[in-house]
């Protein structure tokens, strides 16, 4: 488990370098575009050999299962996921689409999709800790890749929530409240 979590530490930790703009802009400053992209793929490739082999290392050794999906319930549901998942991964690599535009960032919708699907029908905690890990990452990299808000926005948007929260106004309000 723990070459697992090594893997997962690498793998994810450098793609989520890539979010820190100025951490990273920082970096290649310092070692140059080139060994940057160079150190960046061997991190990742590293991160991602540990993620395969302690995975693997953690099925032979047997699962330690946390909960029992319900099969007839969740089965369904995470093959129609992982259909989606495909086409926004297709959709990743395609020219310029309606579901390119929708999705916005269909790599991630596909990785969180994925990741979900397998948690759905997945009750062992190797796969938790696995998917759950990547479904996390992708979702922390979706909210990363928002462009900031201004200050004003922020300080709207916050009023609208707490008035919302404390129903002060009629148009948060549930028809019959």
């Amino acid at each position: 488990m723990a070459i697992l979590i090594l893997g997962l530490v690498l793998f994810l930790g450098i793609h989520t370098l890539t979010t820190m703009r100025t951490t990273r802009a920082a970096v290649i400053g310092r070692l140059g575009e080139g060994p940057y992209k160079g150190l960046y793929s061997l991190i990742s490739a590293v991160g991602l050999v540990l993620i395969v082999w302690g995975f693997s290392r953690y099925r032979s050794a047997g699962y330690i299962q946390v909960w029992d999906p319900p099969f007839a319930f969740f089965h369904p549901i995470a093959l129609v996921l992982l259909w989606f998942a495909f086409v926004a991964l297709a959709s990743a690599y395609a020219p310029p689409s309606k579901i390119k535009a929708v999705l916005r960032h269909p790599m991630l919708v596909a990785v969180k999709t994925w990741a979900l699907s397998h948690l759905l029908v997945n009750g062992d905690l190797g796969s938790m800790l696995l998917f759950g890990a990547l479904l996390a990452w992708a979702i922390y990299d979706r909210i990363a890749s928002t462009p900031s808000r201004t200050p004003e926005e922020a300080w709207l948007l916050a009023e609208i929530l707490e008035r919302c929260a404390t129903r002060e106004d009629e148009r948060c309000r549930p028809p019959g409240w």
